[in-house]
Protein backbone atom coordinates (compact mmCIF):
# COMPACT_ATOMS: atom_id res chain seq x y z
CA UNK A 1 0.00 0.00 0.00
CA UNK A 2 1.39 3.40 -0.98
CA UNK A 3 2.37 5.80 1.74
CA UNK A 4 0.54 9.09 2.13
CA UNK A 5 2.33 12.26 3.16
CA UNK A 6 0.98 14.78 5.63
CA UNK A 7 0.61 17.23 2.75
CA UNK A 8 -1.68 14.80 0.96
CA UNK A 9 -3.78 14.30 4.06
CA UNK A 10 -4.24 18.01 4.41
CA UNK A 11 -5.31 18.28 0.80
CA UNK A 12 -8.00 15.64 1.09
CA UNK A 13 -9.36 16.84 4.44
CA UNK A 14 -13.05 17.70 4.15
CA UNK A 15 -14.56 21.18 4.51
CA UNK A 16 -16.13 22.64 7.63
CA UNK A 17 -18.81 20.33 9.01
CA UNK A 18 -22.53 21.03 9.21
CA UNK A 19 -24.82 20.51 12.19
CA UNK A 20 -25.81 17.08 10.86
CA UNK A 21 -22.23 15.93 10.48
CA UNK A 22 -21.39 17.25 13.93
CA UNK A 23 -24.20 15.11 15.35
CA UNK A 24 -22.78 12.12 13.49
CA UNK A 25 -19.33 12.84 14.91
CA UNK A 26 -20.64 12.65 18.44
CA UNK A 27 -21.84 9.06 17.79
CA UNK A 28 -18.62 7.99 16.06
CA UNK A 29 -16.84 6.93 19.29
CA UNK A 30 -19.80 4.73 20.21
CA UNK A 31 -19.76 3.20 16.72
CA UNK A 32 -16.02 2.50 16.92
CA UNK A 33 -16.60 0.82 20.27
CA UNK A 34 -19.18 -1.44 18.61
CA UNK A 35 -16.63 -2.36 15.95
CA UNK A 36 -14.00 -3.10 18.58
CA UNK A 37 -16.38 -5.29 20.57
CA UNK A 38 -17.29 -7.39 17.55
CA UNK A 39 -13.66 -7.66 16.45
CA UNK A 40 -12.51 -8.76 19.91
CA UNK A 41 -15.30 -11.34 20.12
CA UNK A 42 -14.41 -12.82 16.73
CA UNK A 43 -10.72 -12.93 17.71
CA UNK A 44 -11.63 -15.40 20.46
CA UNK A 45 -12.38 -17.89 17.68
CA UNK A 46 -10.29 -16.70 14.73
CA UNK A 47 -6.60 -16.66 15.59
CA UNK A 48 -4.38 -14.48 13.40
CA UNK A 49 -7.22 -13.20 11.18
CA UNK A 50 -7.38 -9.55 12.25
CA UNK A 51 -7.05 -8.28 8.66
CA UNK A 52 -9.84 -10.55 7.39
CA UNK A 53 -12.08 -9.56 10.30
CA UNK A 54 -11.47 -5.88 9.51
CA UNK A 55 -12.51 -6.45 5.89
CA UNK A 56 -15.58 -8.42 6.91
CA UNK A 57 -16.78 -5.73 9.30
CA UNK A 58 -16.11 -3.01 6.72
CA UNK A 59 -18.47 -4.82 4.35
CA UNK A 60 -21.05 -5.20 7.12
CA UNK A 61 -20.88 -1.51 8.06
CA UNK A 62 -21.08 -0.37 4.43
CA UNK A 63 -24.09 -2.51 3.56
CA UNK A 64 -22.27 -4.90 1.22
CA UNK A 65 -21.87 -8.66 1.02
CA UNK A 66 -18.75 -10.81 1.20
CA UNK A 67 -17.41 -13.75 -0.78
CA UNK A 68 -14.73 -15.81 0.94
CA UNK A 69 -12.72 -17.98 -1.45
CA UNK A 70 -10.03 -20.28 -0.13
CA UNK A 71 -9.03 -23.89 0.27
CA UNK A 72 -11.25 -26.07 2.49
CA UNK A 73 -10.81 -25.86 6.26
CA UNK A 74 -9.08 -22.48 6.38
CA UNK A 75 -11.77 -21.05 8.67
CA UNK A 76 -14.23 -19.46 6.23
CA UNK A 77 -17.33 -20.94 7.85
CA UNK A 78 -15.99 -20.34 11.36
CA UNK A 79 -15.46 -16.65 10.56
CA UNK A 80 -19.05 -16.31 9.36
CA UNK A 81 -20.40 -18.16 12.39
CA UNK A 82 -18.27 -16.09 14.78
CA UNK A 83 -19.70 -12.88 13.35
CA UNK A 84 -23.26 -14.20 13.49
CA UNK A 85 -22.89 -15.30 17.11
CA UNK A 86 -21.35 -11.95 18.07
CA UNK A 87 -24.52 -10.12 17.02
CA UNK A 88 -27.89 -10.69 18.67
CA UNK A 89 -29.66 -11.12 15.34
CA UNK A 90 -31.26 -13.81 13.21
CA UNK A 91 -28.83 -16.13 11.47
CA UNK A 92 -29.47 -18.82 8.84
CA UNK A 93 -27.09 -21.16 7.06
CA UNK A 94 -27.68 -22.80 3.68
CA UNK A 95 -25.37 -25.57 2.48
CA UNK A 96 -25.30 -25.20 -1.31
CA UNK A 97 -25.43 -28.50 -3.19
CA UNK A 98 -26.09 -29.42 -6.85
CA UNK A 99 -29.70 -30.40 -6.08
CA UNK A 100 -30.56 -27.20 -4.18
CA UNK A 101 -33.52 -25.32 -5.73
CA UNK A 102 -34.30 -21.56 -5.67
CA UNK A 103 -37.41 -22.28 -3.58
CA UNK A 104 -35.17 -23.87 -0.94
CA UNK A 105 -33.67 -20.40 -0.42
CA UNK A 106 -36.52 -18.00 -1.12
CA UNK A 107 -39.48 -19.97 0.20
CA UNK A 108 -42.56 -21.55 -1.30
CA UNK A 109 -46.35 -21.16 -1.28
CA UNK A 110 -48.18 -24.19 0.11
CA UNK A 111 -51.88 -24.88 -0.41
CA UNK A 112 -53.87 -25.28 2.80
CA UNK A 113 -56.80 -27.67 2.80
CA UNK A 114 -58.23 -25.88 5.84
CA UNK A 115 -58.97 -22.52 4.20
CA UNK A 116 -58.41 -23.46 0.54
CA UNK A 117 -55.70 -20.80 0.17
CA UNK A 118 -52.01 -20.69 -0.61
CA UNK A 119 -49.78 -19.59 2.28
CA UNK A 120 -46.22 -18.46 1.79
CA UNK A 121 -43.57 -20.15 3.91
CA UNK A 122 -40.45 -18.04 4.17
CA UNK A 123 -37.12 -19.51 3.16
CA UNK A 124 -33.80 -18.98 4.96
CA UNK A 125 -33.14 -15.79 3.02
CA UNK A 126 -35.53 -13.98 5.39
CA UNK A 127 -32.91 -13.38 8.05
CA UNK A 128 -30.31 -10.82 9.11
CA UNK A 129 -27.14 -12.77 8.40
CA UNK A 130 -27.14 -15.52 5.77
CA UNK A 131 -24.25 -17.93 5.39
CA UNK A 132 -24.25 -19.35 1.86
CA UNK A 133 -21.78 -22.18 2.35
CA UNK A 134 -19.93 -23.45 -0.74
CA UNK A 135 -22.11 -21.33 -3.00
CA UNK A 136 -20.36 -22.48 -6.18
CA UNK A 137 -21.48 -26.09 -5.67
CA UNK A 138 -25.05 -25.14 -6.61
CA UNK A 139 -26.28 -24.73 -10.17
CA UNK A 140 -26.31 -21.27 -11.83
CA UNK A 141 -30.12 -21.29 -11.60
CA UNK A 142 -29.97 -21.57 -7.82
CA UNK A 143 -27.13 -19.06 -7.52
CA UNK A 144 -29.26 -16.52 -9.40
CA UNK A 145 -31.90 -16.72 -6.67
CA UNK A 146 -29.68 -14.43 -4.61
CA UNK A 147 -29.28 -11.71 -7.24
CA UNK A 148 -32.38 -9.66 -6.42
CA UNK A 149 -31.96 -10.16 -2.69
CA UNK A 150 -28.34 -8.98 -2.65
CA UNK A 151 -28.91 -6.11 -5.05
CA UNK A 152 -32.24 -4.72 -3.86
CA UNK A 153 -32.90 -6.26 -0.41
CA UNK A 154 -36.09 -7.84 -1.68
CA UNK A 155 -37.28 -11.03 -3.35
CA UNK A 156 -40.05 -11.67 -5.86
CA UNK A 157 -42.00 -14.86 -5.27
CA UNK A 158 -45.27 -15.78 -7.00
CA UNK A 159 -45.43 -12.30 -8.51
CA UNK A 160 -45.24 -10.56 -5.14
CA UNK A 161 -42.31 -8.52 -3.87
CA UNK A 162 -41.27 -9.18 -0.30
CA UNK A 163 -38.84 -6.89 1.51
CA UNK A 164 -35.94 -8.25 3.51
CA UNK A 165 -34.72 -7.04 6.89
CA UNK A 166 -33.02 -3.66 7.31
CA UNK A 167 -29.86 -5.58 8.12
CA UNK A 168 -29.40 -8.25 5.45
CA UNK A 169 -25.83 -9.48 5.15
CA UNK A 170 -24.70 -12.38 2.97
CA UNK A 171 -21.45 -14.18 3.70
CA UNK A 172 -20.78 -16.70 0.95
CA UNK A 173 -17.94 -19.19 0.85
CA UNK A 174 -16.63 -20.98 -2.17
CA UNK A 175 -13.89 -23.42 -2.99
CA UNK A 176 -11.44 -22.61 -5.80
CA UNK A 177 -13.08 -23.14 -9.21
CA UNK A 178 -10.53 -25.80 -10.08
CA UNK A 179 -12.07 -28.12 -7.47
CA UNK A 180 -14.41 -30.87 -8.63
CA UNK A 181 -18.15 -30.25 -8.50
CA UNK A 182 -18.01 -26.46 -8.66
CA UNK A 183 -19.83 -24.02 -10.95
CA UNK A 184 -18.19 -20.63 -11.66
CA UNK A 185 -20.29 -17.73 -10.40
CA UNK A 186 -21.63 -15.55 -13.26
CA UNK A 187 -20.36 -11.99 -13.64
CA UNK A 188 -23.64 -10.48 -12.40
CA UNK A 189 -23.42 -12.56 -9.23
CA UNK A 190 -19.79 -11.59 -8.60
CA UNK A 191 -20.72 -7.93 -8.99
CA UNK A 192 -23.23 -8.25 -6.15
CA UNK A 193 -20.46 -9.05 -3.68
CA UNK A 194 -18.87 -5.94 -2.21
CA UNK A 195 -15.61 -7.78 -1.49
CA UNK A 196 -13.87 -11.04 -2.12
CA UNK A 197 -10.86 -12.09 -0.11
CA UNK A 198 -9.13 -15.19 1.22
CA UNK A 199 -8.18 -16.05 4.78
CA UNK A 200 -5.08 -18.06 3.98
CA UNK A 201 -3.12 -20.26 6.35
CA UNK A 202 -2.14 -18.72 9.68
CA UNK A 203 1.35 -18.53 11.16
CA UNK A 204 2.68 -21.48 13.16
CA UNK A 205 2.23 -19.72 16.51
CA UNK A 206 -1.39 -18.96 15.71
CA UNK A 207 -2.00 -22.53 14.60
CA UNK A 208 -0.61 -23.76 17.93
CA UNK A 209 -3.01 -21.37 19.69
CA UNK A 210 -5.86 -22.89 17.64
CA UNK A 211 -4.89 -26.37 18.82
CA UNK A 212 -4.84 -25.20 22.43
CA UNK A 213 -8.21 -23.44 22.13
CA UNK A 214 -9.86 -26.54 20.66
CA UNK A 215 -8.21 -29.12 22.87
CA UNK A 216 -11.36 -29.69 24.92
CA UNK A 217 -14.14 -27.82 23.11
CA UNK A 218 -14.62 -25.43 20.21
CA UNK A 219 -14.55 -21.70 21.12
CA UNK A 220 -17.63 -21.16 18.96
CA UNK A 221 -19.72 -23.14 21.41
CA UNK A 222 -19.01 -20.62 24.16
CA UNK A 223 -19.26 -17.46 22.06
CA UNK A 224 -22.04 -15.10 23.17
CA UNK A 225 -23.51 -11.98 21.51
CA UNK A 226 -21.63 -8.81 22.42
CA UNK A 227 -23.73 -6.28 20.48
CA UNK A 228 -27.37 -5.95 19.47
CA UNK A 229 -28.97 -5.56 16.07
CA UNK A 230 -29.60 -1.89 16.90
CA UNK A 231 -25.87 -1.47 17.56
CA UNK A 232 -25.05 -2.73 14.07
CA UNK A 233 -27.56 -0.29 12.55
CA UNK A 234 -25.81 2.48 14.52
CA UNK A 235 -22.49 1.32 13.11
CA UNK A 236 -23.83 1.47 9.55
CA UNK A 237 -25.26 4.97 10.00
CA UNK A 238 -22.05 6.25 11.53
CA UNK A 239 -20.07 4.90 8.57
CA UNK A 240 -22.37 6.68 6.14
CA UNK A 241 -21.64 9.97 7.91
CA UNK A 242 -17.86 9.78 7.36
CA UNK A 243 -17.00 12.45 4.83
CA UNK A 244 -15.36 11.91 1.45
CA UNK A 245 -13.75 14.80 -0.43
CA UNK A 246 -14.41 15.42 -4.12
CA UNK A 247 -10.74 14.68 -4.85
CA UNK A 248 -11.03 11.23 -3.32
CA UNK A 249 -14.28 10.51 -5.14
CA UNK A 250 -12.44 11.23 -8.38
CA UNK A 251 -9.58 9.03 -7.18
CA UNK A 252 -12.00 6.15 -6.58
CA UNK A 253 -13.53 6.58 -10.04
CA UNK A 254 -10.06 6.73 -11.63
CA UNK A 255 -9.04 3.44 -10.01
CA UNK A 256 -12.18 1.65 -11.15
CA UNK A 257 -12.16 3.19 -14.64
CA UNK A 258 -8.55 2.11 -15.14
CA UNK A 259 -9.63 -1.52 -14.74
CA UNK A 260 -11.75 -1.21 -17.89
CA UNK A 261 -8.81 -0.36 -20.13
CA UNK A 262 -6.08 -2.41 -18.44
CA UNK A 263 -4.12 -4.89 -20.54
CA UNK A 264 -5.44 -8.42 -20.34
CA UNK A 265 -8.87 -7.39 -18.99
CA UNK A 266 -11.88 -8.40 -21.06
CA UNK A 267 -14.51 -6.87 -18.76
CA UNK A 268 -13.70 -4.18 -16.20
CA UNK A 269 -15.39 -3.19 -12.97
CA UNK A 270 -18.81 -1.51 -13.00
CA UNK A 271 -19.87 1.74 -11.28
CA UNK A 272 -21.13 -0.51 -8.48
CA UNK A 273 -17.45 -1.07 -7.65
CA UNK A 274 -16.90 2.69 -7.29
CA UNK A 275 -19.83 3.01 -4.90
CA UNK A 276 -18.69 0.01 -2.89
CA UNK A 277 -15.10 1.23 -2.67
CA UNK A 278 -16.22 4.63 -1.38
CA UNK A 279 -18.62 3.22 1.21
CA UNK A 280 -16.20 0.58 2.47
CA UNK A 281 -13.49 3.23 2.79
CA UNK A 282 -15.89 5.27 4.93
CA UNK A 283 -16.24 2.25 7.23
CA UNK A 284 -12.47 1.78 7.53
CA UNK A 285 -12.00 5.47 8.28
CA UNK A 286 -14.55 5.12 11.08
CA UNK A 287 -12.70 2.09 12.42
CA UNK A 288 -9.44 4.08 12.33
CA UNK A 289 -10.95 6.90 14.37
CA UNK A 290 -11.09 9.40 11.50
CA UNK A 291 -13.94 11.69 10.50
CA UNK A 292 -12.98 11.62 6.82
CA UNK A 293 -11.62 9.14 4.29
CA UNK A 294 -7.94 9.19 3.28
CA UNK A 295 -6.24 7.53 0.28
CA UNK A 296 -4.84 4.86 2.59
CA UNK A 297 -8.26 3.31 3.23
CA UNK A 298 -9.07 3.30 -0.48
CA UNK A 299 -5.77 1.65 -1.36
CA UNK A 300 -6.22 -0.96 1.35
CA UNK A 301 -9.57 -2.00 -0.10
CA UNK A 302 -8.90 -1.69 -3.83
CA UNK A 303 -7.95 -5.31 -4.51
CA UNK A 304 -10.73 -6.82 -2.37
CA UNK A 305 -13.38 -4.60 -3.99
CA UNK A 306 -12.28 -4.50 -7.65
CA UNK A 307 -10.35 -7.68 -8.52
CA UNK A 308 -13.19 -10.21 -8.34
CA UNK A 309 -15.29 -8.11 -10.72
CA UNK A 310 -12.77 -8.34 -13.56
CA UNK A 311 -13.02 -10.87 -16.37
CA UNK A 312 -9.57 -11.66 -17.70
CA UNK A 313 -8.84 -12.48 -21.35
CA UNK A 314 -7.98 -16.16 -21.90
CA UNK A 315 -4.51 -15.31 -23.23
CA UNK A 316 -3.81 -13.21 -20.15
CA UNK A 317 -4.84 -16.03 -17.81
CA UNK A 318 -2.63 -18.51 -19.62
CA UNK A 319 0.31 -16.13 -19.36
CA UNK A 320 -0.13 -15.97 -15.57
CA UNK A 321 -1.70 -12.50 -15.33
CA UNK A 322 -4.25 -12.28 -12.50
CA UNK A 323 -6.99 -9.81 -11.67
CA UNK A 324 -5.33 -9.16 -8.34
CA UNK A 325 -2.07 -8.29 -10.07
CA UNK A 326 -3.87 -5.94 -12.45
CA UNK A 327 -5.49 -4.01 -9.59
CA UNK A 328 -2.24 -3.82 -7.63
CA UNK A 329 -0.55 -2.32 -10.69
CA UNK A 330 -3.39 0.19 -11.14
CA UNK A 331 -3.03 1.34 -7.52
CA UNK A 332 0.68 1.96 -8.14
CA UNK A 333 0.09 3.94 -11.35
CA UNK A 334 -2.90 6.16 -10.52
CA UNK A 335 -1.76 9.41 -8.93
CA UNK A 336 -2.85 9.97 -5.35
CA UNK A 337 -4.67 13.32 -4.85
CA UNK A 338 -2.28 16.01 -3.67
Amino acid sequence: MSSVTSTTLAAVSPPIETTATHSARTSAPAAREIYQKIGANIARVMQGQAASTRMLLAALASGGHVLLEDFPDTGKTNLAKALARSIDARFKRVQFTPDLLPSDILGVSVFSQRDQLFHFHEGPIFTNILLADEINRASPRTQSALLEAMGESQVSVDGERRSLADLFFVIATQNPVEFRGTYPLPEAQMDRFAMQFALGYVESDNEVAILTAQQHTHPLEELQPCVSLADVITLKRAAQSVRVSEELKRYVVALVAASRTANGVQLGASPRASITLMKAAQALALFDGLDFVTPEQIQELAVAVIAHRLVMEPQARFSGLTARGVVEEIVKKIRVPA
